[in-house]
């Protein structure tokens, strides 16, 4: 499995208030995390870097997961624990008031993709001949065009945009919306924050993940095109790779 994580503070914010990574449980298994903080006098940062963290942390000493069903159960218990503290932080440090992140995270393990998020941060998934996005924005912006009132062309130059309909962190309680999906040999999965998706398309995108297969080569090429075309927000994106684990010896084909 090749797994990457790319930050960029891109070309006008004065500091990164995204973070995430790739971690690893006890048992080599994968999580991934993307978070893009917002709110509290700039404390955007303290907010997704707490949620990073955590969950880093929760992850590195947890034993192996046996099946989705106990990934899916671990993240929402995960989700849950990080909204408490960043909501307390929060109350408790004046200067981090009302300040919260987006986050999506997944966890892989031999042939199935668990994904959670909330906000408006991005999971895709991409095989060889299709690119869909497997999220639902939290958005304004989508709740519109999920009533009909404006099309997906009309969001993207919509003034409200950016607005997330919730986040981590910023109330007593959160809910994520999580999924299970089946993984095949080399699907590759994209984690990524609005300051990319604001500057490509999901076309360019797919163009630039089939133009390489140098992950890190790719991502670079997506954070360089975000910032040529203003880079007005942080970009950071997580790509890996699947790749099925071999049959170990003795076990039956």
């Amino acid at each position: 499995m090749k797994a990457h994580f790319l930050t960029d503070r891109g070309q006008v914010r004065s500091h990164n208030e995204d973070s995430g990574g790739v971690f690893y449980n006890s048992g080599g298994q994968v999580l991934a995390i993307i978070a893009d903080g917002m709110g509290g006098h700039q404390a955007g940062d303290v907010a997704s870097q707490m949620a990073t963290k955590l969950l880093q942390k929760k992850w590195e000493q947890t034993e192996q997961v046996p099946s989705p069903d106990v990934a899916e159960t671990w993240v929402q218990a995960a989700v849950l624990e990080a909204n408490t503290a960043i909501f307390q932080y929060a109350h408790e440090h004046e200067a981090c008031y009302g300040m919260g992140t987006t986050i999506v995270i997944a966890i892989i393990l031999e042939e199935t993709l668990t994904i959670a998020h909330i906000g408006d941060s991005r999971a895709y998934m991409i095989t060889n001949e299709t690119m869909k996005q497997i999220t639902e924005d939290h958005s304004f912006v989508n709740a519109l065009i999920q009533s009909g009132q404006i099309s997906k062309e009309e969001a993207t130059y919509h003034p409200r945009k950016n607005v997330v309909l919730k986040a981590l962190g910023t109330e007593e309680t959160v809910t994520c919306d999580v999924r299970t999906l089946s993984l095949e040999q080399n699907d590759l999965l994209l984690l990524c924050t609005d300051g990319l998706t604001d500057k490509l398309s999901d076309e360019e995108i797919y163009t630039i993940v089939c133009s390489d297969t140098d992950l890190y080569q790719v991502g670079q090429k997506m954070v360089q095109l975000a910032n040529e075309r203003g880079g007005e927000d942080n970009i950071s994106l997580v790509l890996i790779q699947h790749d099925k684990p071999e049959e170990r010896a003795g076990e039956p084909l």
